[in-house]
């Protein structure tokens, strides 16, 4: 009997010792997920008495080479309060609600959070609107273009890769139109594999716009409502592998699902704020979630995985996470529009791999 007791005693201890990590930790909240958060990124940029304003886009090109979209600058008031931590949300105000000036609109910071470049010289473009929404380069582009939704004033611009050259606008700058040559609000754009460009043309409008790879219209879907199909406000859009187009239907509250042709396919319902969508190598969906300030997987059926993210300003929280990107190397990137900052989430040292976003 005695050995019998030692025996299963031994294997007891046996199975808690292999037992996965999650297991064997105590308390926590799980608010940076398989991630932890990269201190002090990146450098602040702005000109003394200035912070960066509002950061709803941000691209990694490459570990070494992010970009970030910034509604320009805001003044700091004389006094700063005891909880300010150089983001203007942890002042108790939205990035959004200031009036900036438009200065350092497109940068490109390093692995570390150096600033490498600011195409300053592409600044008045912005002048008048709101700064830049989104930004984001084909993965079918060999040239990489650069490619920065200016909603507010109803354009999207394609940049060479190095910001000399503006390749491209499409849409008629401060002129709101529902035709082949106007948008009312673009919020967000994707690709498909032949170079189509899938336009969200989302606040003003209530569609997705289809474009060849030259630019010209194809054609468009959606109208205003709730239904199958409509459209309130889509935020965000990606592609998948098999062609599948996923719209963050986001004043409806739900992912909506098409083929390449506008074909409803599918919608995912009980969203709070989808605002950005990102579909990883293993062909899950990612969605950023402003509301409820969390990052949620799910499954190409719809069926959610795992869900993590809190609201704060401190280190690791969010406001409202607007847009995501990932690097060749696992690291995530998060553009906080209220918060007024990027940060920087690398994958904690032993983490489970399928709980991180797969590159």
């Amino acid at each position: 009997m005695r050995t019998a007791i030692l025996t299963i005693a031994s294997v007891f201890a046996i199975g808690v010792a292999a037992s996965p990590s999650w297991l064997q930790e105590k308390g926590g909240e799980n608010e940076t997920g398989p991630y932890e958060v990269v201190a002090k990124w990146p450098a602040p940029w702005a000109q003394k008495g200035y912070i960066w304003g509002s950061q709803p886009g941000v691209f990694a090109e490459t570990p070494n080479r992010i970009f970030i979209a910034a509604r320009g600058e805001l003044k700091l008031p004389e006094t700063l309060g005891r909880g300010f931590n150089g983001a203007w949300g942890s002042l108790n105000q939205r990035a959004t609600e200031p009036k900036p000036e438009m200065r350092n609109c497109i940068l490109i910071v390093d692995g570390a959070g150096a600033l490498v470049e600011s195409w300053t010289q592409w600044d008045t473009l912005f002048e008048g609107g709101g700064g830049p929404h989104k930004i984001r380069i084909s993965p079918y582009d060999p040239q990489k273009h650069v490619w920065v939704v200016n909603d507010a004033r109803h354009v999207i611009y394609e940049f060479t890769n190095d910001g000399k050259q503006l390749v491209r606008t499409l849409g008629e700058t401060d002129v709101p139109g529902v035709d082949d040559k106007h948008f009312n609000r673009p919020q967000d754009i994707a690709w498909l594999p032949d170079g189509s460009l899938l336009v969200a043309d989302g606040l003003g409008n209530s569609r997705v716009a289809k474009f060849d790879k030259n630019g010209a219209f194809v054609t468009a879907w959606g109208s205003r409502g709730n239904g199958p199909g409509q459209l309130s406000g889509p935020h965000g859009i990606a592609t998948d592998r098999n062609r599948r187009i996923y719209v963050a239907d986001r004043t409806n509250h739900r992912i909506q699902i098409f083929d390449e042709t506008g074909k409803y396919l599918d919608e995912w319902p009980g969203l709070r704020q989808p605002n950005d969508i990102l579909i990883s190598a293993d062909q899950h969906v990612w969605v950023a979630d402003g509301t409820n300030a969390k990052v949620l997987e799910y499954d190409q059926r719809g069926k959610l995985l795992s869900t993590w993210g809190t609201y704060g300003m401190f280190p690791g929280g969010f406001w409202e996470l607007h847009q995501m990107s990932v690097d060749s190397e696992g690291n995530l990137y998060g553009a906080d529009s209220f918060g007024g900052r990027t940060q920087k989430f690398r994958p904690r040292a032993g983490a489970d791999k399928a709980k991180l976003i797969s590159y």
